[in-house]
């Protein structure tokens, strides 16, 4: 059967089951006609533009495309195959190609244009104001203004970056897939909790490595190897594998493509009046200039790196006494989980049975159902697009249709690394129709085994709160335009959601909710909490340091206002000598697998995890003065946060909460780094 494009309704779900991929082009060349007839229609109207026939209208203009694009990329990031793969390339030209007829259309601009110059004789509501701004914005940083050859250019530009980053993403998770370490033997597990060997003897089974164990990029693979095996050795050959990623000089390497994004980046940058890629992302974010954002990160660095050098000089005499007078980047982990037992008794194995998955996540639901009131019913006759993904309808305290989402939480091939929130159809109000959002997380924890079931470490068990705090902004909100609703805010702002909520699992009130062993069922003990609770500024200096690398790395790479012709190597070391706390390994990139700023979102825009930060740490101070499950407080939030999308600045959404702007000091205490 072939995808049939339809308009969203409130309880449409998506028919996973009868998808044909070999029509996505198809179905996306159907969408486009009908989106170009919609535009049509409002080209063809006789009254003068106001926002109503012009802005609104626009706002519901290739709904087609944005549901099957969802659908597309989706399944790309979680469930590609070669044929998807195949494809992604001429979909996603076709759909640049879309996106920039409808941004450089000069007659859609001048309506555009004389309803954004006659604003002020409109009796329009913050939120309109808001999406007319950014509707006359996206025109104009999209190429409005430009004469015809720079438009033709910049249609050039778009359609190279589209393909490069693509291509980049390719090459990371070929990298990714097509390697395994096999270990044979008990010299070779030496170190291992029982748990990671198991976990290794499953992969073992689904490699065809049988009576082997098999350790693979995977971070439930990857990760507990680099933590806790005791073979020197082993770490540095696995270390360099990831370490090494995409950057080889073989069919996958990243090192051109990096170099030609950050580059066709800058030339579309100068193309639209702006200095460097930073100048023209920043201007639509709450930092607002690369300055801002350059002194914000100095000034965390200034206050990170004295304790950042004291954590990995206690790393390092912990591994001077096994002999290593040099501690390496395969050693940190492997010694810092020693140096975690030593001084604060916390032994992540030990704690990880009171952290069951499915006993985790009714954790997070219960702290969703307190503070707002949610509830989260388990369906099993949703489609999906694979059999390891569970689905809930959300309701709210009044039994009301809330939201359907999806949860996947397990690694396969197909699927790339780390965790992320998306949608696969965003929440809107059209002729006084609520349309509910389809929210998904996807996670990569392992998966159970006959042995046991998914336990999860402390770091997964924030990771997953972390992204339910996103989804949590997706199914909360209450916009009425598309382009506001959910997560469709500032880049700077759209982490607090996210992070404020990884809060709770310090929290002992929260931690009763799901915190219980898997098999005896007891609570977590209180000597246990305490040491989660003092784990938090444990390496703290040390991790605030790993983001600022990631952040300045980031903002090398789009501050540039010439072509890069140095190596990819000398450029990042050149770039990340100042936080450099460890050796350079030498063949090491993390430029050529930084998938946050190359494929995804983030360029420009990594900072925006630490000056989140700032603002959760100082948000949840409020919910520990009045009580972390205060009502007063969460419907604050709920309010001005969570259900108001970007439907007004986030300075003013967050000033409504909070009372005032946000301060520093609250991050400063929690993370230790108040001297």
């Amino acid at each position: 059967m072939s995808l049939h494009v339809t308009k969203v309704t409130e309880q449409e779900l998506i028919k996973f089951n009868s998808l044909d991929i070999s029509t996505f082009i198809v179905q996306l060349e159907k969408g486009i006609k009908i989106a170009n007839a919609e535009l049509e229609e409002i080209l063809a109207q006789s009254e003068r533009p106001n926002f109503d026939n012009t802005i609104e209208k626009l706002e519901f203009v290739g709904s087609d495309i944005n549901e099957l694009s969802s659908i597309f990329f989706n399944l790309n990031s979680a469930e590609t195959t070669d044929e998807i793969q195949a494809m992604a390339p001429e979909f996603s030209a076709k759909l640049t190609a879309y996106g920039n007829d409808v941004a450089m259309n000069p007659a859609l601009f001048e309506r555009v244009k004389n309803v954004w110059d006659s604003k002020d004789s409109e009796s329009l509501t913050e939120e309109q104001r808001t999406v007319l701004e950014k509707t006359y914005l996206g025109f104009a940083r999209n190429g409005a203004l430009l004469e015809e050859a720079q438009k033709t250019e910049l249609r050039a530009i778009d359609e190279k970056l589209s393909s490069t980053s693509l291509q980049f993403g390719e090459n990371v998770l070929a990298e990714t897939n097509s390697y395994k370490m096999v270990l044979h033997g008990e010299t070779d597990l030496e170190g291992l909790p029982q748990s990671a060997i198991d976990y290794a003897a499953q992969t073992a089974i689904e490699t065809g490595d049988e009576d082997k164990w098999v350790i693979n990029l995977q971070y439930p693979s990857f990760l507990p190897f680099m933590k806790y095996s005791s073979r020197r050795d082993l770490r540095e050959t696995l270390y360099m594998a990831s370490a090494t990623k995409a950057c080889k000089g073989d069919e996958f390497d990243n090192q051109d493509i990096v170099k030609e994004i950050a580059h066709l980046r800058l030339k579309r940058a100068n193309l639209l009046g702006y200095n460097s890629h930073a100048d023209y992302v920043l201007e639509r974010r709450m930092a607002q200039s690369a300055t801002v954002v350059t002194d914000f990160m100095d000034d965390m660095l200034q206050k990170a790196k004295p304790a950042a050098e004291a954590d990995v000089k206690r790393v390092a005499d912990l591994a001077k006494e096994d002999g290593i007078e040099e501690l390496k980047a395969w050693d940190f982990n492997y010694y810092a989980e020693k140096l975690k037992k030593k001084e604060l008794n916390l032994d992540e194995e030990k704690i990880k049975p009171y952290f069951e998955l499915n006993n985790t996540i009714n954790g997070v639901f219960n702290v969703a159902r307190i503070l707002y009131g949610y509830d989260f019913e388990l369906r099993d006759d949703i489609e999906v697009y694979h059999e390891d993904v569970l689905t809930y309808e959300v309701k709210d305290r009044d039994g009301n249709h809330k939201a359907y989402f999806y949860a996947d939480f397990f690694p396969r091939t197909g699927k790339r690394q780390g965790a992320w929130m998306t949608s696969f159809k965003g929440q809107h109000k059209r002729a006084g129709k609520n349309y509910r959002p389809h929210i998904s997380i996807v996670c990569n924890f392992s998966k159970p085994t006959a042995l046991q079931p998914t336990l999860l470490t402390f770091n997964e068990v924030t990771t997953l709160f972390h992204e339910f705090g996103h989804a949590l902004h997706g199914m909360s909100s209450e916009c009425t335009y598309p382009s506001v609703s959910g997560t469709s805010v500032f880049w700077d702002f759209v982490e607090l959601p996210s992070q404020i909520l990884e809060n709770w699992c310090y929290e002992k009130e929260a931690l009763e909710f799901f915190a219980r062993h898997h098999n005896s069922k007891e609570l977590i003990p209180d000597q246990e909490i305490e040491k989660i609770v003092k784990s938090q500024q444990f390496l703290e200096g040390y991790n605030t340091m790993r983001q600022m690398s990631f952040g300045y790395l980031d903002m090398g790479w789009h501050t540039l206002n010439s072509e890069v012709t140095e190596s990819v190597f000398d450029f990042e070391k050149s770039v990340l000598d100042k936080t450099s706390l460890l050796p350079k390994i030498e063949g090491a990139s993390t430029s050529c697998q930084f998938a946050h700023i190359f494929k995804g979102g983030y360029s420009s825009g990594y900072y925006s995890y630490k000056w989140a930060e700032v603002l959760d740490a100082d948000a949840f101070e409020l919910f520990k003065e009045k009580g972390i499950f205060n009502q007063e407080v969460a419907q604050s939030f709920y309010d001005h946060v969570l259900s108001a999308g970007g439907s007004e600045h986030p300075s003013v959404l967050y000033e409504r909460f909070r009372g005032r702007q946000p301060k520093v000091d609250a991050l400063l205490h929690r993370a230790g780094l108040e001297k």
